[in-house]
């Protein structure tokens, strides 16, 4: 009998493990080959055509200067605001797969858009020398198509970054997996972007916008087609609601029950399934406790809750106080994507008016400076993982914390403005010493190298309180926000963009700082007001990190 017993528990265990080695054999690092190879074949495209969107603009379709930074301004904001809705739509309705495949063929509709404005005579307008001051404009139809094409890209480009990433994350259980996979995800994103900036856009200068462009359409597909054909291997995400629908369950219940007097014993408060919550909701934005406070009518017998917009748990509750908490410091990193956003823009203008020649046979494409961000950014992170932080914890004895960390990119944020501003002033001092101000689109004889050090500054900048922020809010976040705390930046990066077109616009109405012809102009005046303003802003980022108190953060870093 006994040996009976043992044969069926044997046998069970054998029918379990053969089981789960079937439900295994999905995810796990067979799969991270066909992310990675997504990924290069997207981002080549998708960096392709944004890092010389302003070029294009000014040369092809006769956009004035300023307006195509604008153009590009608002492009940025909404490639950084629409993960957001990636995000809700993969975690909500259709799962990470879904989003990416759609988004992916989205973008390709939209890069073979943008390869035909290039291609055929009659969706541009016609060529326009530069210079001139008679130049005919887009005509309705041209724009729209140009608009349609650029939003397409855009949804596709703006999505896939972070949903990728989440549908990569997703295909490991252990942690330690997972951030392996996110630095080398971060790897491949930033090699492939450096290539794209440089070679694309160099194809795009120097041989033709329909190569350039046509080119971006092939590295899509195929980066579509590697992704289908990984589906075999992808350990599939289900849908599992918007963690935005229980936050704004909390308001509105606690809204509802703004007069309800709030109670004292921990029975009288919601816990839900989870009885390891505090017994008592915490008494900072103690109106908020409302919303878990149980009333006749909330509950059923068994405890289940009979009203949804009527009561939450605790958690629920306590996951809102965090994000409140949080908000002021989150809210101080916009004007560090500001004049970030601001320079990406205005860097151009300079690269065109400027020397960009180096040697007699070579020029730079005044849509790679930006190059320089992204190599010094990749190299001051492996800097800072492998030397400077260590040395820093050998001098303190302790680490780097994150608040610490986004401070430091604050100052060189800064000092960037200032570099950015001298360097400016030098380059007007040169165009009046020459009396270019009175020539249309005249090249100033300085070289464009004079421009790297305050892009150096900025990915050093970058490489601080990027990862900063990123670390900062998934430490901080509530557990079951943890995908949306990822999105954080990207937020903050959206919001830079939108921020710095307003404050162009204000600039451009209030003085006479940014003409079309920034020879003309007084840009180093606007470098100097964003130096007054991260200036502002950082006092107030010290007093929010000051006032702080870390809820998971403090017992890994002090």
């Amino acid at each position: 009998m006994e040996l009976q017993n043992m044969g069926s528990v044997s046998g069970d265990n054998e029918a379990q493990n053969s089981s789960a080695s079937s439900t295994r054999k999905r995810g796990g690092w067979i799969t991270f080959p066909f992310v990675a190879a997504t990924l290069t074949g997207l981002m080549l495209c998708g960096w392709g055509w944004l890092t010389n969107l302003i070029v294009y603009l000014i040369e092809e379709f006769n956009v004035k200067n300023i307006e195509a930074t604008q153009i590009s301004n608002v492009v940025h904001g909404c490639l950084n605001m629409i993960p957001i809705v990636g995000a809700i739509l993969a975690d909500s309705y259709l799962g990470s797969f879904c989003v990416v495949s759609i988004t992916s063929f989205c973008s390709l509709l939209g890069m073979i858009l943008l390869s035909l404005t290039a291609s055929m005579a009659s969706l541009r307008p016609q060529h326009c020398e530069t210079g001139s001051s008679f130049c005919q404009a887009a005509s309705k139809v041209q724009l729209a198509v140009l608009y349609a094409a650029i939003t397409l890209a855009s949804i596709g480009l703006g999505v896939i970054r972070f949903t990728l990433a989440t549908l990569g994350a997703n295909q490991f259980d252990e942690p330690k997996d997972q951030v392996m996979f996110i630095d080398w995800f971060f790897f491949t994103f930033y090699a492939a972007c450096v290539i794209s900036s440089i070679a694309i856009v160099y194809i795009e200068d120097n041989i033709s916008w329909v190569l350039g462009f046509g080119l971006c359409a092939a590295f899509n597909l195929i980066g579509l087609i590697i992704f289908l054909s990984g589906t075999r291997f992808y350990q599939h995400d289900k849908p599992q609601g918007s963690p935005f629908t229980s936050i704004a369950r909390v308001i509105v219940a606690a809204i509802r029950k703004r007069n309800v007097l709030l109670s004292t014993k921990p029975e009288d408060y919601h816990h839900g399934n989870n009885k390891a919550v505090a017994s008592m909701p915490e008494r900072s934005f103690r109106f908020f406790n409302r919303a878990a406070l149980k009333t006749e009518g909330d509950t059923y017998s068994d405890g289940s809750i009979a009203k949804q917009r009527r009561l939450c748990t605790v958690q629920q509750v306590e996951d809102l106080k965090t994000l409140i908490r949080i908000f002021p410091v989150w809210s101080s990193s916009i004007f560090v994507a500001t004049p970030i956003a601001a320079q990406s823009s205005m860097i151009v203008l300079q690269a065109l008016a400027t020397d960009s020649h180096l040697g007699s046979n070579f020029k730079i494409p005044a849509g790679s400076v930006m190059v320089v961000v992204l190599i010094t950014t990749s190299i001051f992170i492996a800097l800072l993982d492998r030397f400077l932080i260590p040395a820093w914890q050998k001098l303190t004895g302790r680490s780097l914390t994150p608040l610490e960390r986004i401070g430091i990119g604050h100052v060189f944020n800064i000092l960037s403005m200032v570099v950015s501003a001298l360097v400016e002033a030098k380059r007007l001092k040169i165009a009046h010493d020459h009396h270019l101000q009175q020539q249309q689109g005249s090249i100033v004889p300085m070289s464009v190298l004079w421009l790297f050090p305050q892009l150096v500054l900025v990915g050093i900048g970058e490489a601080l309180h990027f990862p900063g922020n990123v670390s900062f809010y998934y430490r901080e976040f509530p557990v079951s926000l943890k995908s949306t705390a990822t999105a954080m930046m990207s937020i903050i990066i959206g919001i830079g963009f939108y921020a710095s077109t307003i404050l162009v616009d204000l600039i451009r109405n209030l003085t006479n700082w940014l003409p079309d012809d920034i020879n003309k102009g007084r840009l180093d005046n606007f470098f100097w007001t964003l130096v007054v303003l991260g200036l502002l802003n950082f006092g107030y980022y010290l007093i929010c990190a000051k006032f702080y108190k870390y809820q998971n953060v403090e017992k890994e870093y002090v």
